[in-house]
């Protein structure tokens, strides 16, 4: 599939999506959104692929949906939003929950809509000191959607969810970072030396750790404690009988450098 609205690249165990359409802040068409599902299949179909970034061209991250591609006029017959969600959104944010590695989001600039809550989907999330994240739908008569409803509460509770979703105000890098919504703010000229710093970290860290951690933090939202210490058991008997434990583990006692396989 030849890409028009993205930058795709897997190299040395990165894979790197860049949202490619600078002139509309990124903003998402059907277009876009297929060449991106197609990017995601082929991260998860690539065994050398061990941490996933996302990023944005020009200004912007991304501005949410482009409301040119599905415009609906006052007094018009309007357009089925919900399909919008459950054949594009929705899928979006699960294949970026699912991918069994790291997925760094770099958030270049504004954040808007749909794109903040995809920014905030991911699990590593660095932000230039110009960026901001604005829950836009407010002003649209709309919810946040892309998992935003679910996200925001979690990462920065009820009350501030709340007036990020119904007043809709541009939220700072430097604030979202003092909140715990994102990871780090960073200035500007830095974002994407030091993301891809990080990305470089896990492409040779223990790629299968990495994604039982993350799943099991998911998990812990819906578990008693009582599951989750099941389920850590689970995972730290199979992850006990890999490579990489055992390459960790030698490496340490004589003080060398591990050589992870990601396995």
């Amino acid at each position: 599939m030849g890409y028009e609205n993205i930058l795709f690249e897997i190299k040395a165990g990165i894979a790197k999506l860049t949202l490619n359409r600078p002139d509309k802040l990124n903003s998402f068409t059907q277009a876009m959104h297929r060449e991106v599902q197609d990017a995601l299949a082929k991260v998860r179909e690539d065994k050398s692929v061990r941490v996933f970034v996302l990023t944005g061209s020009g200004r912007g991250f991304c501005a949410g949906q482009d409301l040119s591609d599905r415009a609906v006029e006052p007094g018009a017959q309007g357009v089925d939003l919900g399909e919008s969600v459950e054949k594009y959104y929705a899928p979006l944010v699960l294949a970026l929950r699912e991918l069994p590695m790291p997925v760094i989001c770099a958030v270049n600039g504004v954040a808007a809509g749909a794109g903040a809550n995809l920014a905030l989907a991911c699990d590593i999330v660095v932000a230039a000191k110009s960026a901001c994240f604005i829950e836009a739908f407010c002003k649209l008569g709309l919810i946040p959607d892309t998992g935003g409803t679910w996200i925001l509460p979690r990462l920065v509770g009820r009350a501030r969810a709340t007036g990020l979703a119904m007043l809709g105000e541009k939220l700072t890098a430097d604030r979202a970072e003092q909140w715990g919504m994102i990871w780090k703010c960073v200035p500007d000229e830095l974002l994407m030396t030091d993301v891809m710093a990080m990305a470089e970290h896990f492409a040779v860290a223990p790629t299968k750790g990495m994604a039982f951690t993350k799943k099991a933090l998911q998990l812990s939202y819906g578990n008693s404690l009582q599951d989750q210490l099941k389920l850590e058991g689970e995972m730290m008997r199979e992850l006990g009988y890999s490579h990489d434990y055992r390459e960790g583990v030698d490496a340490f006692i004589h003080k060398r450098t591990p050589h992870f396989k990601g396995e």
